[in-house]
């Protein structure tokens, strides 16, 4: 039998609570999903001002980290012409995103879940998401 840690709703509100903290000091609103390990979501916030094009783009984002338990700024390089994962953006029907902003929540080298965020550079996207995974990775330590 193989047992296995699962993100439970109160991860993903304290996950929440972390990127919108992050989202306030860098003053730059954010669309923040988070989901189990399968990519399916847990909890989404678009906070007030969030850009409202990004709402699936941070879903995504969160999806595309579960799924391939990297970050998406990760794959996005090795996604460019002439690398080996070259087209994955058009995998699961374009769902896969290859902009950085979508963090996997890594456990003993399981994934557990991901954040997505979007609505800044994607180096905001990524630091607000990244403040999720730590709340929640702090707790399993």
């Amino acid at each position: 039998m193989i047992q296995v840690f699962k993100l439970t709703i109160k991860d993903a509100e304290l996950a929440l609570e972390a990127c919108k903290k992050k989202s306030a000091e860098i003053g730059v609103p954010m669309d923040i999903a988070i989901t189990d390990e399968s990519g399916s979501l847990l909890i989404f916030q678009r906070m007030d001002g969030a850009v409202l094009g990004s709402v699936q783009v941070a879903i995504d984002k969160a999806y595309t980290s579960a799924i391939f338990g990297v970050a998406t700024g990760d794959e996005g390089k090795v996604a460019q012409p002439g690398q080996p994962d070259y087209g994955a953006n058009t995998l699961c029907g374009g769902r896969v995103v290859i902009i950085a902003g979508g963090v996997p929540i890594l456990y003993k080298n399981i994934v557990l879940g991901a954040i997505g965020c979007s609505s800044g550079t994607p180096d905001q996207d990524t630091m607000v998401a990244q403040a999720g995974v730590h709340a929640i990775l702090k707790t399993l330590t």
